[in-house]
């Protein structure tokens, strides 16, 4: 991407609707703007008015009449990109959003590239690289959750904690360096115990960061929830019923579910991943076998596990099923399973009663059990306080910032590493060159997470998966 360029993308979402935005940046912005638009019928206004200011006009070329138009104008460095930008908010009309892209190419702009505008904010200082990412996380946010997440990384949250771990580590490795430069003098700048005290601390607060990206991952993508169960149990009726609407296809016959279903909904505030799975059966049709496959495989990953149960079938016949998912599964500690009797709405009270006990007494490592009819929504609303509640309950964090990005939680996890090698280094009394050297391999680990180091295949990485426009 070549930074001296400028600029041009729809901002808004690509298809028809009521407006549109077109944005332009770069040292040009200004004039390419002000050569196509209209004021009263004079062109070449822009050039003279003040930063922060919006006005009406026309975008007019060759005669050609395309729209009238509302356009923002915002001069360096005070912009999103620290560049000179341009904003035309124009009708939404697919041909006129073109049309003007096109115009806007002709006078001398490009098509920006997915997340060059972003990519300049922080080429320009206007955005360290974890609030540029957070864009994106923001863009990408699904729940009220996940939103704050993203809104304290845009605000500094997270770079104003790593930059605090950066800076008392400065401190320290410049005492470090100094000594190098005396190692003939055989002094001691950097007092051991306070090094390893220090080393302590950052260590405590990278440990924090580095267990709290369960939390902030299941924020940010959904708690994955699978649904499981014999065939014809009703795990397709329950998803519908569960997204209000009909997602999956529900038949009387057995095995209608191949392979596995996923979809999401927000409950509270909260984003879940549902997956209904193939039902669980010996059956010798090779398709259906890979299908309950994945469906173990789904089992395995999720954080919370719904057992679906028909109370029509004898209780034998349920538990060979659900040896599927391997013995003693069912009472996992570390997985979240909530055992559901399902089709209450065939059974009497008593009945229901009778078979919950009988569940009770066979998985007794089950914490949750309810009874539903996700034909007829019977304790739906139940079923989803339990989950709400388990989900407030097992993902929490006690740390004010939260790592919901992949690459930083690696980046923190060399860092920590990095920093344990310090701290066994000070307790056998290594040479200083050799804690010196894990001390920057810390600060660099610290550093690529905000771009104060990083690489052109870092930026890549990122920008790359960021729309045009942004």
């Amino acid at each position: 991407m070549n930074s001296e360029d400028t600029i041009c993308a729809l901002s808004t979402s690509p298809g028809q609707g009521a407006i549109a935005v077109i944005r332009i940046s770069g040292a040009s912005a200004i004039s390419v703007a002000d050569d196509i638009f209209y004021q009263k019928g004079r062109k070449g206004i822009l050039k003279n008015k003040e930063a922060g200011t919006i006005h009406y006009g026309r975008i007019k070329f060759n005669n050609e009449e395309l729209d009238d138009v509302i356009l923002s104008l915002f001069r360096a460095p005070r912009s999103y990109t620290g560049e000179d930008t341009i904003e035309i908010s124009c009708h939404g009309s697919i041909y006129i959003q073109q049309r003007i892209l096109e115009i806007l190419i002709e006078n001398g702009a490009r098509l920006a590239k997915p997340g060059e505008y972003t990519l300049r904010a922080f080429l320009n200082g206007k955005l360290d690289l974890s609030q540029a990412e957070g864009v994106a996380d923001l863009i990408a946010s699904g729940s009220a959750a996940a939103h704050r997440l993203a809104m304290n990384q845009i605000r500094g949250g997270f770079s104003e904690e790593i930059k605090k771990l950066r800076d008392e580590l400065l401190n320290f490795i410049s005492l470090i360096e100094l000594e190098l430069d005396f190692s003939e003098e055989d002094v001691e700048f950097a007092n051991r115990d306070q090094l390893n005290d220090l080393i302590n601390k950052v260590g405590n607060l990278l440990k924090g960061l580095i267990s709290s990206f369960e939390y902030g991952n299941v924020i940010k993508n959904g708690i994955p929830v699978a649904i499981i169960g014999p065939a014809n149990s009703g795990k397709s009726t329950l998803l519908n019923r569960l997204l209000k609407e009909e997602r999956a296809i529900v038949s009387e016959f057995a095995g209608t579910t191949r392979d596995f279903i996923e979809d999401t909904i927000i409950l509270d505030g909260i984003q879940f991943r549902f997956i209904d799975t193939a039902g669980l059966r010996k059956t010798n049709d090779f398709i259906e076998i890979e299908g309950i496959q994945r469906s173990m495989k789904k089992y395995s990953q999720a954080s919370v596990v719904i057992v679906l149960i028909d109370p029509t079938e004898k209780i034998e016949e349920i538990q060979e099923s659900l040896s599927y998912i391997g013995e003693g599964d069912i009472n996992d500690i570390n997985k979240n399973i909530i055992l559901i009797l399902n089709k209450v709405d065939l059974l009497t009270s008593k009945e229901v009663k009778i078979k919950m006990n009988l569940y009770s007494d066979s998985w007794k490592g089950v914490k949750n059990q309810l009874a539903i009819s996700a034909k007829d929504g019977t304790g739906i609303s139940d079923l989803e306080a339990v989950l709400i509640a388990e989900a407030r309950k097992r993902y929490k964090s006690e740390q004010n910032v939260v790592v919901t990005n992949a690459r930083h939680f690696e980046a923190l996890k060399h860092a920590d590493d990095a920093l344990e090698r310090a701290k066994e280094g000070i307790s056998y009394n290594v040479p200083t060159d050799l804690l010196a050297q894990d001390i920057r391999e810390v600060l660099h680990y610290l550093g690529e997470i905000t771009g104060e180091i990083t690489t052109d295949e870092i930026l890549g990485n990122i920008f790359k998966n960021f729309c045009i426009g942004k």
